[in-house]
């Protein structure tokens, strides 16, 4: 859980994921050679602050997109979201101007519902301002801004450590709209003939997800994957007796929606642990999710 408090803690909202991309690249140099496959890295240049990790001979992908929702500081004390925040005054945001950091608090105005923010200063215009870190760990659950999805990063980075053949992709822009993830998919579709994708990130805890149950194999959210290949799946989850729910949506989207608008024919299916107070500092997960999470994702890259 130490790592995932590193990466919860990083500034790296949607278009400013840099910060958390030299951080993984730092991590797998240092981390790799204790992985079984040392993978092949490709970064930087056309991948912008995307990150490929290429094992052995991949015939499945794994998405999980680096990026978090924040605000951007517009004019006078003006805020506006990146992605979709859950805003609540006394809300604490941090950040860096060019004057040093920040440390301000959220305003909602009850009337009219506009963002601002309440610090002695102005800050520059531009800014990104995420959610104060507050990391907090019990026997049973983690609870921080972020999870969503710094949780699934470190489930990508765990499976690292194990994986013979496939695909790893930390991506950018999920929060707020994409974009990326349509050139890293056809990088990858043309160079090594993939095009089957598990996507790494985080869902909801509802009336028919719990915490504690498993992590969570979506049937459907605003897009609808193929059948035969979500069915699939679920019979090697059920082979492996690993604990999951399932999940159908009518709305909410993920990596996946570039995957399934793209040129190339993939199939994917979102696989991930349910948190709740969704998009707020205090996204909690309960920590057999995590577990496993974890275990479906070592299976299913042998399997697949």
């Amino acid at each position: 859980m130490q790592l995932l408090q590193a990466l919860c803690q990083i500034h790296a909202p949607s278009g400013n994921e840099a910060p958390l991309t030299e951080y993984l690249l730092h991590y797998i140099q240092q981390h790799q050679q204790q992985w079984r496959i040392q993978p092949t890295v490709l970064a930087g240049g056309e991948f912008q602050d995307c990150i490929i990790l290429v094992f052995g001979k991949p015939r499945t992908a794994v998405f999980a997109h680096l990026d978090s929702i924040g605000f951007t500081v517009r004019y006078g004390r003006q805020l506006v979201r990146i992605g979709g925040p859950d805003a609540a005054t006394g809300c604490e945001l941090v950040g860096r101007d060019a004057q040093g950091d920040i440390a301000c608090t959220l305003v909602v105005d009850e009337n009219t519902k506009a963002l601002s923010y309440d610090y002695h200063r102005e800050i520059e215009r531009g800014t990104e301002l995420t959610f104060r870190c507050d990391f907090r760990e019990t026997a049973t659950t983690v609870q921080s801004c972020y999870l969503d999805n710094r949780l699934g990063v470190w489930n990508a980075l765990g499976l690292c450590e194990t994986l013979e053949n496939g695909v790893v992709v930390f991506s950018c822009w999920e929060e707020h709209g994409g974009g990326s993830v349509a050139y890293l998919a056809k990088y990858i579709y043309e160079h090594y003939g993939v095009r089957q994708a598990l996507i790494s990130d985080i869902t909801w805890v509802t009336e028919g997800v719990h915490p504690g149950q498993g992590v969570v194999i979506s049937l459907r959210d605003s897009l609808i994957p193929r059948r035969s290949y979500v069915e699939r799946i679920r019979r090697i989850a059920e082979a492996a007796s690993v604990p999951h729910q399932l999940e159908v949506e009518g709305s909410g989207g993920s990596d996946a929606k570039e995957l399934q608008h793209g040129a190339q024919p993939w199939d994917w299916c979102f696989i991930g642990a349910p948190e709740d107070n969704v998009h707020t500092p205090h996204e909690i997960v309960d920590k057999r999710d995590i577990a496993s999470m974890l275990a479906l994702y070592q299976v299913l890259m042998r399997e697949l």
